[in-house]
């Protein structure tokens, strides 16, 4: 059995989508793969590998309750997240791996690039499980259950919660500018979960704010003007920013780009979204060598 899920971008309403306003994810190019072959053992191994094709997690497991057998320079934390999301995978389905199995999974990306190795991962396991993959995210990593969202629909989305009910729409998205967008790594790796706790802790939205940037969210879907897209992403920053209390990134890192920068997900981490592809050599200037061209990084 073969299993693929790609990763994805969130584009709006990052944090706020957990309050439940809509946003605009993408899928990309890169995802994580995962094959699964049956042995005569009544046992479950189980292999990662990393973009580079290097075992960054492995663990030999019983198939009564999981319990972990044998690891192999895994750290504990890795190999127990890995035993908790087979538990309750059984829990969702008793008849989960009731036999021998050999599971190997391999990303098409880096692992510090936040394009959603935990939730691909769960999509892929959903769907050898044959669960609800939203369900198996609440039980185990949490979250908006966007990046899920674009794992099992592999294209662009509107997406929000209603009552924790997600609603997902599938929308074509493709503005004539995308030769002019890439994404640029920050060198760093946001914790999502941490994150969303983080998040949580502070005080909730208003209901006028969680419609800005739902509005914004339409706004940018749709739009066709590379200058009107770019005034959307500067007061989408600014609103976020005003919410979690922190500077946009581009008047703290990039204050003399001549282009626009928008933070994706997490602030601090991970990719941005920036736009006017002439000044690619400034970012490499500043230390940040990781530019994806739109092309390259989003599926179309």
């Amino acid at each position: 059995m073969k299993f693929y899920s790609p990763g994805k971008l969130l584009i709006s309403a990052e944090y706020l989508v957990l309050s439940g306003a809509q946003a605009l994810a993408l899928p990309t190019q890169m995802g994580q793969h995962m094959n699964v072959e049956p042995i005569e053992e009544p046992l479950l191994q189980w292999k990662s590998y990393d973009l580079n094709k290097n075992l960054w997690m492995e663990g030999c497991f019983s198939i009564e309750n999981f319990e972990i057998l044998e690891t192999q320079n895994t750290p504990s934390a890795l190999i127990e997240k890995l035993q908790n999301s087979l538990r309750f995978t059984r829990i969702l389905r008793p008849s989960f791996c009731k036999t021998g199995h050999k599971v190997s999974s391999q990303l098409d990306f880096e692992r510090n690039w936040g394009l959603g190795s935990s939730s691909t991962f769960i999509h892929n396991l959903a769907q050898w499980a044959e669960v609800n993959p939203f369900d198996l995210l609440n039980k185990t990593f949490g979250g908006s259950g966007c990046d899920v969202a674009v794992a099992q629909t592999q294209k662009a989305i509107l997406y929000s919660l209603n009552q924790n009910d997600p609603s997902i729409e599938s929308i074509d998205f493709n503005p004539p500018f995308t030769d002019q967008m890439y994404f640029v790594h920050l060198n760093q790796k946001q914790n999502s979960q941490k994150e969303v706790v983080a998040y949580h802790k502070r005080p909730q939205p208003s209901q006028k704010l969680i419609d800005q940037i739902s509005r914004l969210t339409t706004d940018l879907s749709s739009e066709t003007s590379l200058s009107s897209f770019e005034e959307l992403l500067t007061k989408h920053e600014k609103l976020v920013g005003s919410l979690i209390g922190q500077q946009p990134i581009q008047e703290r890192l990039f204050s003399d780009f001549d282009g626009r920068i928008k933070s994706l997900g997490a602030w601090g981490g991970d990719f941005i979204l920036g736009t006017r592809k002439s000044s690619l050599t400034y970012f490499k200037e500043k230390g940040y060598p990781t530019i994806i061209p739109y092309s390259r990084m989003i599926a179309s």
